[in-house]
């Protein structure tokens, strides 16, 4: 067993979202929620095959990293079943609202040795 344990809890209350929500942080939720929630749920953790590394977390994520990966999927410059089907159903504007969605969730660590949870920002 290892030493240091940690738990990481998903966050969706931040301060940012405490307050009304962005043209963009709204339009990505939305979208989320109509395209991405079945395999990459609300907050970006796999909600298929079992959790595995067949659907990836994408948890905050880097936005820009996203873009670009989404991108890539609709150009065909990235070749997936499912990816390639659903980048073509997101205009550029979508991608960039989901990638601002995903991207702006936060990570809170409980690490049980110090006792403290900490915000994992980057």
């Amino acid at each position: 067993m290892q030493k240091l344990i940690f738990l990481i809890v998903f966050l969706f209350s931040s301060s940012s979202f405490a307050e009304e929500l962005s043209k963009e942080m709204a339009n990505g939720k939305l979208k989320v929620q109509k395209v991405c929630v079945t395999c990459h749920g609300m907050n970006g953790q796999a909600t298929g095959a079992g959790n595995s590394a067949i659907i990836p977390n994408i948890t905050a994520q880097e936005k820009n990293y996203m873009v670009a990966r989404l991108k890539a999927y609709k150009a065909g410059e990235i070749k997936h079943p499912q990816m390639s089907v659903v980048a073509q159903m997101l205009s550029e504007q979508d991608i960039n609202d989901v990638a601002e969605w995903y991207s702006k969730i936060k990570i809170q660590i409980f690490d049980p040795e110090r006792k403290n949870w900490r915000q994992y920002n980057k």
